[in-house]
This record gives C-alpha cells, structure tokens and sequence, in this order.
C-alpha cells in the first residue's frame, strides 16, 4: 500500500498529451488531515463495463469490501460519478484491487463530455493511491484506466473517494442510456459520426441533404459527388452507378456508366459532361438512388473501419478517427496510416494507452493529408478530432463542439 503526494506537475506525455503528475514528497499527509469532505459517497456510478455483478456503485458505496471490476481483455475502461453538481474537487483517494491499472487519469467534467485531468501516472501500482491538492472542479469524476498492470484480467477498484468543500448537492441526472458507453454500432453515435463527415464533407451536419452534391475539387479524382464524397476517378463512383443500375435499370445515369468505366483512375471528365452533373443531381431525388448512396458508404467504408477498429479496441472516437481516414483515403489508405501509427504507439488492442495510439494516428494522417495540396487544410483532424481526443471524449458523448475550416459546429444530443 502507498499514497500519493500532494505535489503536481504537468508533463507531456507521448503522442502530446499533456497531463498532471505527482511527484512524491518524503512524508505523505493521513487522508482526512484538512477540512473537505466526502462528496462521492453513494452518489450514482456508471463504467464502461462491469462483470460478475460488480457494479460501478459499488466502488462508492460504504463497504471497503465491494469493489467495481471490468470486463477482462486490453483496452480503455472507466468508472464515472455523479456528484450531483459543480463541486470542487481537492482530493481523490483510490484503492484498487489485485487488477489494478498501471496507466490511468483521474478526470473532471462539467458535462460529462469534455474532461480534465486532474492527475495522471504511467506507472501505476496498485494499493492505495491518495490524490491530494487537486483543486478541480466538475460535476462529474472519473477515473480513465488505460493499460492493465497485469496481462490477465480488467481493471477493479475496491473504494473510490472524493473530497471538497461541504456544498450543495442537486438530486441525480437522468441515468445515461447505453449509448453512453457504446461505439458506432449504436445507431445515435453512428448519427454522431455521419454528421462529423458531413461537416468535413459537405459543409452540412444535415448529411441527408446531401445526396445530390456534386463538383470538381481539383483534387485530381474527377468529380466528387454524394454522402460522402463518391469520386469519378477512384471507381466508388463507378460502383454506386452500377448498383443503381443494377437496381433500376433505365434510370438516369446508367447511360454515363462507360464514360465512368473510361474515365475511372483519371481526373477526366470525358464523356461525363455535359449531362452527368445534372443527371445526378435528378437521380439523387430517387430514394432507390440515396439508399443506393448509403449501402455503398456503409460497404466501401464504415463497415470495414468499423472492423479495424473493433480489433484495435477502439472507442466509438477511435472508431470514428478510423471511418474518416478511410472515406478521405479509402480503407486501403486508412491501414497505411494505421501501419504508420503503429511504429510509434501500440493499439490498445496490443496493451497500449489508447489516447498515446490515437495522436500517433492522428499524427499520421496529418502528413498523409499534407502530401496532397487539395487536403492540405488538417482542421477535419486538428479542430475536431484531435480536440474530442485532447478533452478524452474517447465515447464521442455529447455535446460535442469543433470547428471545420473555419466553421463552427455543435451537436447537442
């Protein structure tokens, strides 16, 4: 057993993830030795996982011997608290069981979406851990364990208490929905998600009014067109017109499908123009055409982002990061970047921290993008995902705020 000194210091850590560390002092300070008092007691408690019963509460509760355990397997997991309103947070004691976390952040949120840390080790070592002179503030806590201490098991934590001044306590929030904690399976985050490419995309988090979109870039893939940006020159193009066809047969843009075959690889516009603008601006009215649009975007690239992710262990933002490079590179593309990110960080998946895997991704895809100059504007990844990953919105939970060549966006709920 061991306590944690009431010195702090921020560092940053790989990947460029600043963070607050304790330095040990040579005398440690008893727990109760100042004027706060307990504010986490009972107060309602939710994880990212729980196992055999042990539930989130019960890391809170008034018993020393329940304890909160997660599910077993690498991968980020957490246990949040509601203190029931804005408190001030000045000390935070932790007392883990046998499977303890060697990286973890004790983390505060006015919203329970944008988190900051309070404290943060890499090496942890199970016990008792006492957090002192913290001084945060946030309605809610919570503790981010990142990488297990041990190759077997989850993350369990016996007693979870927080300190502050005596203040008001408001009754508990509404109790969160499974979307809270789940990825893009989920069809409110898979929302979340598509809004988040539109806004990259087509200026619009109103995606669905996006189907008839159409324009040369001068990117160098001929025309861009649709949900998420179906090019003429990178043959998904070729492929939605194909299976519209398919379809329905006799519909407006079948009679382009050889200049597609002719023009696919190029940017040329040959045999495309003139007609095909407006031949694709009249099919997009068609339902069997947007449902044509959105098979191919889940086929060509959610779908398998999604499988990439899931293997990395991956949060619904990670599965996110990995569904945007893949519509911007292709799936092929996206597993350069992926491979690229992995020289310098490990996956969770492999046992890394998922923040540290996350700016190294993040970092790679910046310089891919900064090799074509039509993409060389990286606000898509510097004011939007890199600021969701700075505030450890590993859920993508909202409200989610960011900005996007210049435009601001905000989604509620």
């Amino acid at each position: 057993m061991h306590f944690r000194a009431d010195r702090v210091r921020t560092v940053a850590l790989s990947g460029g993830v600043a963070v607050t560390l304790c330095v040990p002092l040579a005398i440690s300070v008893a727990a109760g030795a100042d004027n706060n008092v307990l504010i986490s007691r009972g107060r309602p408690a939710v994880a990212s996982s729980v196992t055999d019963g042990a539930a989130a509460a019960r890391a809170n509760d008034a018993s020393t011997v329940t304890r909160w355990v997660s599910v077993a397997g690498p991968g980020t997991q957490w246990l949040r608290i509601d203190l029931g309103s804005v408190q001030r947070i000045e000390r935070v004691r932790l007392t883990w069981a046998s499977t303890y976390a060697r990286t973890y952040r004790v983390q505060a949120s006015a919203d329970g979406s944008n988190w900051t840390d309070l404290y943060a080790t890499r090496n942890g070592n199970g016990g008792a851990d006492e957090l002192k002179r913290l001084g945060g503030t946030g309605r809610f806590l919570r503790v981010l364990a990142t990488q297990r201490a041990r190759t077997t098991g989850g993350y369990a934590l016996t007693d979870v208490r927080a300190y502050g001044p005596a203040a008001k306590v408001l009754p508990a929030a509404a109790p969160p929905t499974g979307s809270l904690v789940s990825g893009l399976e989920d069809r409110r985050k898979k929302e979340r998600a598509l809004e988040l490419i539109s806004s990259a995309e087509n200026s619009t988090l109103a995606w669905r009014r996006s189907f008839a979109y159409i324009e040369d870039i001068g990117d160098g893939r001929g025309y861009t067109a649709g949900i998420v940006g179906f090019c003429s020159g990178t043959s998904d193009m070729l492929a939605v017109v194909a299976e519209y066809t398919r379809r329905k047969p006799g519909n407006v843009l079948a009679r382009f499908l050889p200049a597609l075959r002719t023009v696919n690889g190029s940017d040329s516009h040959a045999g495309l123009d003139p007609g095909f603008v407006s031949a694709w601006r009249t099919a997009a009215q068609d339902p069997a055409f947007q449902k044509v649009q959105e098979d191919a975007r889940d086929t060509y690239y959610f779908n398998p982002a999604l499988r990439f992710a899931r293997s990395d262990r991956l949060r619904a933002l990670g599965q996110f990061v990995y569904f945007d490079a893949a519509v911007m590179h292709g799936v092929s593309g996206m597993r350069a970047i992926r491979a690229a990110a992995m020289q310098k960080a490990r996956t969770p998946a492999q046992g890394g921290d998922e923040l540290a895997y996350l700016n190294a991704f993040l970092d790679a895809r910046v310089a891919e993008m900064r090799t074509e100059e039509a993409h060389s504007d990286v606000s898509r990844v510097e004011t939007a995902q890199r600021l969701f990953l700075r505030r450890s919105n590993l859920d993508l939970t909202a409200p989610l705020n960011w900005h996007v060549y210049g435009d601001p966006y905000r989604i509620t709920d």
